[in-house]
């Protein structure tokens, strides 16, 4: 059976173009928070960690969502995601379970490797220990929350006998992701019985492949894959006409594509799209067109409203992480597709 339609929203603090204040991005962001506390159709929202990049200045989600978790009280708190190989394992297993008891227990902690060489780069970071690195600090912040007194030995970390404080108001921990875009990562992920988040960036038919991959995967390792929850991260463009939708998507896509392209974070564009090289050569489409037409959900509430079913239905969707492309795509979408489908 699976699970029930669920709704969160990945939240970037985006500066495009600089045109507003910082603190007014931040503002914006806030009253948007206080729109899906009040609304009811929200379960979360999760919150992007970026560094050194206009793509979103949010380089601390424990310091915003101890912030977020000052002016709400039901929403939960979400991390899509926390660096976690930037961090030394320990500070990290404090500050999420600092955040925990701040919020009395509204934390889902979604953990990633990161792929931006620019942040590895400045932070002295090697990409091709990162895998390595990722893994072990998730091991070790999973202990630190479950064990009295950790002692611990490996490749990067070794302690003794360390009292990690505080722990986590949810017991055994918070509910916890890890987030998988490569089918080598969910693999991983499957193998070991961990819960995944989806990117934003492959196209729907790709996201179906994978989540179909890490299922099979679930169980042939021997895990449930019944009533497992797995956000699936989707671009949100939605406006009172089609035509209106596809400005604004083609809008972001632009935005995002220029992004992910900067040279200084020189890699990261080719999780635009996953496809065969002989799919691209016959592919004659721009990478934004195929960004909107293949990664963003977008069109009037009504074409919106049956996208999602379409893709409830042939991929498996049940929990939308939407990141909406405008303000207003977030209010219709609150306002006239939430009430639709739930």
């Amino acid at each position: 059976m699976a699970p029930r339609l669920q709704f969160g929203v990945l939240q970037f603090f985006s500066w495009p173009g600089r045109r507003r204040s910082i603190p007014e991005v931040y503002r914006r962001a806030f009253e948007r928070i206080d729109i899906m506390e009040s609304s009811g159709g929200y379960e979360a929202v999760w919150l992007a960690e970026h560094h050194f990049t206009s793509h979103s200045v949010s380089p601390s989600v424990s310091m915003m969502g101890t912030h977020i978790a000052a002016r709400t009280e039901r929403l939960r708190i979400g991390t899509a995601v926390t660096l976690a190989p930037m961090y030394h394992p320990l500070r990290l297993a404090e500050e999420i379970a600092l955040l925990d008891v701040l919020s009395d227990g509204r934390v889902n902690w979604g953990a990633g490797r990161g792929n931006d060489p620019q942040e590895f780069g400045v932070f002295g970071l090697d990409l091709p220990s990162s895998y390595a690195r990722f893994r072990e600090n998730v091991d070790i912040v999973l202990r630190a929350w479950q064990t009295d007194r950790l002692s611990y030995q490996g490749e990067f970390h070794s302690f003794d006998n360390v009292e990690v404080l505080p722990k986590p108001v949810q017991r055994p921990h918070p509910p916890v992701w890890l987030a998988a875009s490569s089918l080598d990562a969910i693999e991983w992920s499957a193998k070991a019985g961990h819960s995944i988040l989806m990117d934003p960036h492959s196209s729907h038919a790709d996201i179906g492949v994978k989540y179909a991959a890490y299922r099979r995967g679930l169980r042939a390792a021997g895990h449930s894959a019944d009533d497992r929850v797995t956000p699936m991260a989707r671009l949100v463009a939605v406006a009172p006409t089609d035509a209106e939708a596809i400005e604004v998507a083609a809008q972001g896509a632009e935005w995002t594509v220029s992004s992910m392209r900067d040279p200084r974070r020189r890699g990261l564009s080719k999780k635009i799209r996953l496809a065969s090289a002989e799919e691209k050569a016959q592919d004659t489409r721009s990478p934004q067109e195929r960004y909107v037409q293949d990664v963003i959900i977008h069109g009037s509430p009504e074409r919106v409203v049956e996208q999602i079913r379409r893709l409830r239905e042939e991929i498996g969707l049940h929990y939308l992480m939407c990141a909406p492309l405008s303000h207003r795509s977030f209010l219709l979408f609150t306002e006239e597709v939430i009430p639709k489908l739930v």
